[in-house]
């Protein structure tokens, strides 16, 4: 559809109505041309279209108006939408397919610029909606992975002893191993490369404060102003999304 996000959209639309399955391959920057088109005709009409969102997170060289700063919070409040967040290239394979095979409203997988980590490929299968993996236990922290930064995430983990889940879903968020972790630690930690507003771990925040939790959390993710442009790991360092950063903003929270 080159430059018209808006029609693109819904065009989805109207080719879900006809009884196909189509998959909108949009940048996470440009999507926000077409929030309107994406509640309007597809998801008050809970259409089986899938958002494959490219570039979410930081892309660096591209600069201001390519960083996907915002997808998850602008998505998350959607009726009807799943969003999933891969941490790596099998994930984000098995999200797509799980997507394209959502009947019952659309969905969204959100990947980075850049290459893959080289995680082996595994068959296809549908996963399970809403549901988060533990990847490493630990002791008082518990960090809470939505997407790329697993590998960073796992550094701090293995320096810090800590508990690491790789959450996988935004919408429907993993509540019952939330609040098992939250039960089970001291503090929580969200991770995400997204507007620290609105974003996972605001989903993090409203589900405990719902259930009436009393744990403390520390959302790290984007700032509350526009990322330059730069490389995505000079960027990464300077935001302290690096493992170092990671790190390093847990112990000064915790001090």
């Amino acid at each position: 559809m080159a430059i018209a996000e808006q029609h693109a959209v819904t065009f989805a639309a109207g080719l879900a109505i006809g009884g196909y399955k189509p998959v909108v391959a949009i940048y996470s920057t440009f999507l926000q041309r077409a929030y309107d088109q994406v509640i309007h005709d597809v998801a008050i009409q809970q259409l089986p279209v899938m958002f494959a969102i490219d570039r979410g997170g930081i892309v660096g060289a591209d600069g201001q108006t390519h960083q996907g700063a915002f997808d998850i919070s602008f998505l998350r409040c959607i009726p009807n939408m799943v969003i999933m967040t891969p941490s790596d290239e099998n994930e984000c394979r098995q999200m797509l397919y799980t997507g394209y095979h959502h009947n019952t409203g659309p969905s969204a997988v959100r990947y980075p610029r850049g290459n893959g980590t080289g995680a082996p490929l595994e068959p296809l299968a549908a996963l399970p909606l809403g549901k988060g993996i533990v990847r490493r236990e630990g002791e008082k922290i518990a960090i809470l992975n939505f997407g790329t930064l697993l590998a960073e995430a796992a550094q701090v983990a293995e320096a810090m002893n800590a508990t690491l889940v790789d959450m996988r879903f935004v919408k429907p968020l993993d509540e019952q191993l939330v609040l098992e972790m939250a039960a089970s630690h001291e503090v929580l930690v969200t991770l995400e490369e997204n507007a620290i507003m609105g974003g996972a771990g605001s989903g993090v925040n409203e589900l405990l404060m719902a259930k009436r939790r009393v744990v403390p959390v520390l959302n790290i993710g984007l700032p509350d102003y526009f990322i330059p442009q730069g490389g995505q790991e000079e960027i990464r360092s300077d935001l302290g999304l690096d493992a170092a950063g990671i790190q390093r903003q847990i112990e000064t929270w915790l001090a």
